[in-house]
């Protein structure tokens, strides 16, 4: 079964769903040509055409990377030359091109794939749209900033948009409309879509936009003193200097397996594990002649002033995203940071531009805020999961308020409190700390949207009704702009306004509710706007 696209002949396969019926799969699709040598950091690429027929059955290899989760190198096929996606399609020849959803994948800008380890496509496509998913760079190969016109940053978001426009080209060719692409992401994947929001590089390049438990709003997604940072990994090789042909030479020339993982504080509480301000992440260019900019300005200012009009977005968070904070901690002396410190309980952002005065104010109205300002231990590891929590949850409550005053766009607004045993992230993260309960951790929504090898357990009919449910909600509003047209699913999600603030918690039951989280990110905002200006 071949597809002719622009670059060349493709072979791919048709296989079995789960959910049975068939699907046809193309895997390891190059979008840009192998970013190695001199192309390191720059922007991606074109494809260099092939002749004859190019085997598509087998995923290309992913960046090289660290696996945050597990601590060590990935034990995927990986390689710098890892700018692959995959299109997985139920029609390539439907009456009415189909709506197709393009996934950028998690994983903090440090690890994560397209693969179908975690993400395969057997749930989205039985809901009759096309899918992508793809690699983009990451670490150091992808988010390095000199602030030079060599490496300028964000390189492995112009990866993204490289995909994007693969996309825009090529998708008619499987049974997809290119004027109706919804991107979708989860974690840094969802930072990444708020991005695109903003971005003139990917004006034009899709119609919807979904972002799970992640915004540009959040600390972890915009780069701490992105060419400081760079001379500490330089540091951290031996390289003491701060000129940058000698950085960027450096940098060009160090083996990518030195790179995956690249620790360097620039601060004693980064040292001591007290505060983690991200390695690498966005950053805001600076203007160099004939050097195309992904983003650049204050993420505030362009939340407010320069989203693409007509788009519409859904976004939402899950319930217990601060069960995930258990996955990077140690059991033993965990909890002695907190007591002993208040500090450690001030949100990263304020935490970043208070004083140590405010700081300690702060800490202590956040501890008797959640713990009545008792100890912090396993017996109130409840309220430190919701404090936890608010870290992803406040920007994203924050970002909907902002982005629902912009009247040419609409918004759908979420929380996810699914669960059953596919539930899988609670289990190994809560598990590390006997967290009893039915908690809905970061990431617990993806295996109701992909189906993923690391769920062991069958599939229940109780999880294939909660599969159903929610496919058809992401789905639909990839197809009509609302998730909910129709009464198939027993409810109406209203779009989110100012006013009213209505959102649909999405469990095991439909649920409309108002004013997501209100207590709680109450106390948060009136913490920002007593210490930020």
């Amino acid at each position: 079964m071949h597809v002719q696209v622009r670059d060349g002949l493709l072979e791919g396969e048709v296989l079995d769903n789960v959910l049975g019926g068939q699907y046809y799969s193309f895997k390891g699709i190059p979008y840009a040509a192998p970013p190695v040598g001199d192309l390191r950091f720059k922007a991606p690429q074109p494809v260099i055409p092939w002749d004859g027929v190019r085997s598509a059955k087998a995923h290309g290899p992913i960046c090289h990377q660290f696996d945050m989760f597990t601590g060590k190198l990935c034990t995927e096929p990986s390689s710098e030359d890892c700018l692959y996606l995959n299109v997985y399609s139920p029609d390539l020849q439907p009456k009415k091109p189909l709506p197709v959803m393009f996934w950028i994948h998690g994983g903090g800008f440090l690890s994560g794939s397209g693969n179908t380890s975690y993400y395969g496509p057997d749930f989205l496509v039985n809901q009759n749209v096309v899918l992508v998913t793809f690699n983009y760079r990451l670490a150091v190969v992808g988010f390095l900033c000199l602030h030079t016109k060599e490496v300028p940053g964000n390189a492995g978001m112009k990866d993204q948009v490289a995909a994007l426009k693969w996309v825009k080209d090529n998708i008619r060719h499987f049974g997809g409309d290119p004027d109706n692409v919804t991107i979708f992401g989860e974690s840094a994947g969802a930072a990444s879509v708020t991005y695109h929001l903003v971005s003139p590089m990917s004006k034009g390049l899709f119609k919807r936009a979904i972002a799970q438990s992640g915004v540009n709003l959040s600390h972890w997604a915009q780069a701490f003193e992105p060419r400081l940072r760079a001379e500490a990994i330089a540091r951290s090789f031996g390289k003491d200097t701060k000129d940058d042909e000698e950085l960027y030479e450096l940098f060009k020339s160090l083996p990518i397996e030195k790179i995956t993982n690249p620790f360097a504080p620039l601060t004693l509480e980064e040292e001591a594990g007290i505060r983690n301000n991200g390695s690498l992440a966005i950053v805001d260019e600076k203007e160099f002649d004939g050097v195309e900019r992904f983003f650049f300005g204050d993420v505030y200012e362009r939340l407010k002033n320069g989203i693409h009009d007509g788009v519409e977005l859904m976004e939402g968070y899950t319930t217990d995203e601060g069960v995930i904070q258990f996955a990077f901690s140690p059991k033993d002396n965990f909890f002695d940071k907190y007591n002993n410190y208040v500090q450690c309980l001030v949100p990263q952002d304020l935490a970043m531009k208070c004083s140590v005065k405010d700081q300690l104010a702060i800490g202590q109205k956040v501890k008797e805020h959640y713990f009545s300002d008792k100890p912090i231990t396993t017996d109130n590891i409840e309220a430190l999961i919701k404090y936890f929590s608010m870290h992803f949850s406040y920007n994203v409550i924050r970002y909907a308020k902002i982005f629902a005053h912009k009247d040419t766009n609409k918004l759908f607004f979420y929380q996810f409190d699914m669960y059953s045993e596919r539930n899988i992230w609670t289990e190994q993260f809560g598990g590390r700390f006997d967290i009893k309960g039915k908690s809905v951790c970061h990431c617990d929504d993806l295996p109701y949207l992909f189906s993923t090898e690391k769920v062991k357990a069958p599939l229940t009919s109780e999880a294939t009704q909660l599969i159903q449910n929610m496919t058809k909600l992401w789905t639909n509003f990839a197809k009509f702009g609302d998730p909910t047209p129709d009464s198939s699913l027993g409810v109406k999600w209203p779009a989110f306004d100012p006013k009213k603030e209505q959102y649909l918690i999405i469990g095991n039951d439909l649920v409309v509710a108002s004013h997501p989280n209100e207590e709680e990110y109450q106390f948060w905002e009136k913490l920002h706007q007593q210490y930020l200006q």
